[in-house]
């Protein structure tokens, strides 16, 4: 079949992900063959239709690109701010592709965010269904407990329902703090930052250290690279590509 949904045509595009495209359609900022779509099931053919977004015709890019960037604290996880903010796109310079953030980090987080224009690989990144595991190292106030992990191993409840850690390892502890490794699977908004307050510590600092089978390792803050193609063919087997 030609014809695919037109979500999919826009996660193609690099527009957003799939998940997020459902949005942009339903707020009427596509047009298919001149005319306003806001149905997210429409089917479209990209090598026949002419499909625009806020007006800018999509472009199907041939060639997918893929960066890994170190985030500083205080950047937004976006590629688009009207208050001149800076934002994830700035630390990446790839011509003649738009890219887009794999999932996001809130703008106090640091660490591994990927960019790409790959809108396939960006939906199983960041689906659920996934599990696509993040690692996370946190700095959190006062000195955890044994009983603080395994809460966090056996679920808390947060606003959107309960969460929980595949595992959590304490690297190091002092009266005033304590260093730990935590990896989730859900990827829901600020889950590190509100799990652990839910164990009754705060957040003072948290940094993501890998995504799936891709590692930081000694990336500079604000610096980024292109994936190798080894990182690359894992990162799709991990997702079943």
């Amino acid at each position: 079949m030609s014809t695919i949904r037109l979500q999919v045509a826009l996660a193609k595009a690099g527009v957003a992900s799939r998940r997020n495209s459902a949005g942009v359609i339903r707020d009427g900022r596509v047009k298919v063959n001149g005319k306003i779509v806001n149905e997210k099931g429409e089917r479209v053919d990209i090598k026949k239709d002419r499909i625009s977004c806020d007006g800018k015709p999509l472009q199907f890019e041939k060639e997918k690109v893929y960066y890994v960037l170190n985030k500083p604290s205080g950047v937004l996880s976006t590629v688009r701010d009207t208050r001149g903010r800076k934002k994830v796109s700035d630390y990446v310079a790839a011509k003649g592709a738009r890219l887009y953030p794999v999932g996001r980090l809130d703008k106090n987080t640091t660490g591994l965010i990927i960019l790409t224009n790959d809108g396939d690989l960006t939906y199983r990144l960041t689906h659920p269904k996934f599990m696509v595991e993040r690692v996370y190292e946190a700095k959190a106030s006062g000195c955890m407990k044994n009983e603080d992990a395994e809460r966090l191993k056996n679920g808390v409840a947060i606003e959107g329902g309960p969460v929980r850690a595949r595992k959590v390892i304490f690297k190091r502890k002092t009266s005033g703090s304590t260093t730990l490794i935590l990896s989730i699977c859900e990827g829901k908004k600020r889950e590190v930052r509100r799990m652990l307050e839910a164990t009754g510590h705060r957040v003072l600092g948290l940094k993501r250290t890998a995504y799936g089978p891709l590692r930081l390792g000694n990336l500079r803050e604000g610096k980024s690279r292109r994936l190798t193609a080894d990182e690359l063919a894992k990162l799709k087997k991990s997702v079943g590509l």
